[in-house]
This record gives structure tokens, C-alpha cells and sequence, in this order.
């Protein structure tokens, strides 16, 4: 008599290939976030092209999430996410703050925005061909830059027209250029956990922080703010610490006493 034949299920090969579909579609929505940004800025709703570089912002976070919770990081996806970056969190934001607090001046204007694809583009170059550190980014990371641009405009967005602000947001866009392009270590958040368990209070912590950004949405622009110091300040704060004493001389003197001198005499 023979044994009874064992049925083997067939894996669905289907499943495997959605776990890889499911952060390239986030990364779509990344584009056409970025590109709905830029295409509702030249129509002078800035409300709204800001608001949709948040929405990017959102939709680049839980593409790199979803892809390291479910293994389905690849060299495509990383590069395809660069691509997407750099229209979501260059090319929009440029256009965004140009539209919007630079337009009165059209040559220097075009050339400060300019800088912020630039710096993005660059930025992202340099984190896809170097190796990739879990706990901090060297410079500011580009959707940072992009959310602070933003959340500038939504404090008022309707366009500028005094030309003494003007300088102000050049100067803003600039300092935010040369914080992407710049070594200062920023902290990551992506070895966080979130498979862990974490206490009860965090659910609290977080349900305040909404509500507080549902009473003011100045709130955001607090908490973007104080990322984008705190890399300047930790390694000020570090050079402080670490400022050498100068050197102090004991020399004898004549009746056998000893008396201490500074070295610059």
C-alpha cells in the first residue's frame, strides 16, 4: 500500500512581488506630491504647494519604513527614491520659495532658489555612492530642508510683497542650502524600533503632540527649527568642551621659591 502523498502548497509568487511593489508606489506618490507642489506654486497657491511637500515628506518616510520592515530594500528602489527626492524636495521647494518671497527679485531670486535643487541634488548623490550610517546624516537631510521651506510659507502664505523681507528669505534659503551640502552630523531616527514595545505613556506623548499641532501649526515650525539647530549647537557645544587651556610655566625663582607664569610671558 502506498504512503499517502503529501499536497505541498505552491508559494504565491504574487506576494513576494507586492512586498516590493507596495514602497514604489509610495515613491510615485512622492513624485507627483512634489510635482502637483510645483505646478499648483507657478499658480500662485502657495497654501497648497506647500502643504503637498509635507504630504512627500510623509510618503518618503513610510516608503524607507515599509522597505526595511519587510526586507524589500534593492539598489532600484534607492535609486528610484533618490530620483523622486530630488523633484519632491528640490525642485519643488526651489519653485515654492521662489514663487512666493522671491520674486520681486527675478535674477538673484532664480539664483538662490537654484541653490536649493543644487544642494538636494548633491546631497543625494553623495548618500547613494557613500555608505550610509543609521544613526546620523552628514548635513541636513533634504526633506528636512524641504519641510522648513514649507512650514515658512505656511506662517503666511500669501506672496511677499515688502521688499525688505526679501533678503530675509534669501538668507533663510541660503543658510538652508549650505546646512545640506554641509558634514554636520544630524540624527537619523531610522535605528528607532517600532516592532518593539514601547510604554504606554508614548501613546499619550504622541496624541499631545498632534493636538498641539492641531491648536497651532506653528508648532511644526518649532520642532522643524529646533532639528535644524541642533546639529549647529551639538557641535558647538563639542568644541566648547574640548577648548585646550594654555599651558602654565613654573619657573624657581632666586631666594628658591617657586612662582607660576603664564606661557605668554
Amino acid at each position: 500500500m502506498r504512503p499517502p502523498r503529501l499536497i505541498r502548497r505552491k508559494k504565491r509568487p504574487g506576494l513576494r512581488r507586492g512586498i516590493f511593489i507596495i514602497p514604489s508606489l509610495f515613491t510615485v506618490g512622492n513624485i507627483f506630491c512634489g510635482f502637483f507642489s510645483a505646478v499648483e506654486s507657478s499658480r500662485g497657491r502657495m497654501e497648497l504647494a506647500a502643504f503637498f511637500v509635507l504630504v512627500a515628506i510623509v510618503a518618503d518616510i513610510l516608503d524607507g519604513r515599509i522597505a526595511r520592515m519587510t526586507g524589500a530594500t534593492s539598489s532600484f528602489g534607492e535609486i528610484f527614491d533618490s530620483l523622486a527626492d530630488v523633484i519632491s524636495f528640490g525642485m519643488a521647494p526651489a519653485l515654492l520659495v521662489f514663487h512666493w518671497g522671491l520674486w520681486q527679485l527675478p535674477r538673484p531670486g532664480i539664483a538662490v532658489s537654484f541653490l536649493v535643487l543644487v544642494a538636494v541634488a548633491i546631497r543625494l548623490a553623495r548618500f547613494t555612492s557613500s555608505p550610509h550610517d543609521l544613526h546620523d546624516f552628514a548635513g541636513l537631510p533634504s526633506p528636512a530642508g524641504a519641510g522648513a521651506i514649507a512650514l515658512f510659507v505656511l506662517v503666511s502664505p500669501s506672496p511677499v510683497k515688502h521688499p525688505g523681507f526679501v533678503p530675509v528669505v534669501g538668507a533663510f534659503t541660503i543658510c538652508l542650502a549650505l546646512l545640506m551640502v554641509s558634514n554636520l552630523p544630524y540624527r537619523s531616527f531610522k535605528d528607532v524600533d517600532l516592532r518593539r514595545r514601547w510604554p504606554v505613556t508614548s501613546i499619550f506623548i504622541i496624541a499631545l503632540t498632534f493636538s498641539l499641532i492641531t491648536l497651532t501649526p506653528h508648532v511644526l515650525s518649532v520642532m522643524a527649527a529646533a532639528y535644524i539647530l541642533s546639529a549647529p549647537i551639538t557641535v558647538l557645544t563639542r568644541r566648547l568642551r574640548r577648548r585646550p587651556v594654555s599651558p602654565v610655566l613654573v619657573e624657581p625663582r632666586p631666594d628658591g621659591e617657586e612662582h607660576a607664569e603664564d606661557s605668554d610671558h
